[in-house]
């Protein structure tokens, strides 16, 4: 179908061109072939008048004229969603809706394992995806591709709906048997040993480990860095490596690992997680419902 002289079926490939500003991510998000996305890509110059992405230097960078496409196509694909989306009569016994979440493992053993436990008693015909957090978890939130995620506050967009979660503290974890750790630690002890870190896809350092290299420097070592906060626990068995984990998590694992948990020597800030989703789907009864299952069930976490 076209719309004045333009196909619309070029309007998703438009809308992910101008978000990768690359054919090969665009073609992998769309699941199509790099051929197909780059002939996509060739029809919209043509379109247009315009290379829409060029070189420049070692990256590919949006022209003038896409950058100025970049609110509108994004708006139209919003609405288009919302559209095809909304079910005002929402039954989520009845319902096949596909729901896509970014969280972390954390926030996945903490809450959304109980999430979909109950989900599926009370809406079988509905399915997940659970997204590992990242920097593209945000840009897929605003481009109307991920119906909500759960990060720290800092971590927040402030043009779309949020609320909070649940309120976390920190504890340094070892392993139990450890000869070189005691049950207090002190904060040149902690500076000196190994840690384990998290660290989101691309290396993206976290938002405690942006915290603490503001306020103390860049001088813990490193050890260990992994995209899993179970992994984390693993590697300071057997070790003398330490990893400073949300308590929660840490009492978690320390019920099936051999660890020990300390009081950090220093002041931590408190983990405060947060729920957003996309503004334009503040209203959606699929959204809502499934924002007060995840609401239910963070209500009922333990204290720390």
């Amino acid at each position: 179908m076209r719309y004045r002289r333009l196909d619309l079926n070029l309007l998703l490939a438009l809308h992910v061109l101008l978000m990768e500003r690359s054919v090969t991510r665009a073609a992998a998000r769309l699941s199509v072939t790099q051929p197909a996305m780059s002939g996509s890509l060739a029809r919209l110059r043509g379109y247009f008048g315009d290379p829409l992405i060029q070189r420049v230097g070692q990256a590919m960078e949006l022209t003038p004229l896409a950058r100025a496409l970049v609110g509108p196509i994004r708006d139209i694909m919003r609405r288009i969603d919302v559209a095809l989306a909304t079910d005002p009569g929402f039954d989520p016994a009845t319902s096949s809706y596909h729901f896509t979440l970014s969280a972390s493992d954390y926030v996945s053993q903490l809450l959304l394992h109980e999430v979909l436990r109950e989900a599926s008693q009370e809406a079988p015909g509905i399915t997940f995806e659970i997204l590992q957090t990242g920097p593209r978890s945000l840009i897929g939130l605003d481009a109307g591709e991920i119906d909500m995620v759960i990060v720290p506050e800092i971590d927040t967009l402030a043009t779309h709906p949020r609320e909070q979660l649940f309120v976390d503290s920190y504890r340094v974890v070892c392993w139990r048997d450890s000869q070189a750790i005691g049950k207090r630690m002190s904060f040149e002890q902690y500076i000196g040993l190994g840690h384990v870190v998290f660290r989101c896809e691309h290396q993206i350092r976290t938002w405690l480990e942006r915290w603490f290299i503001d306020k103390y420097g860049d001088f813990r070592r490193i050890e260990v860095a992994t995209h899993s906060h179970i992994l984390i626990a693993q590697a300071v068995v057997g070790t003398d490596r330490i990893a400073t984990l949300p308590t929660r998590l840490a009492r978690e694992l320390a019920r099936t690992l051999p660890l020990r948990l300390i009081k950090p020597p220093l002041e931590l800030p408190r983990f405060v997680g947060m729920l957003q989703w996309p503004a334009h789907r503040d209203a959606d009864p699929a959204n809502r419902w499934l924002r007060e299952r995840i609401r239910t069930v963070a209500q009922r976490l333990p204290p720390i």
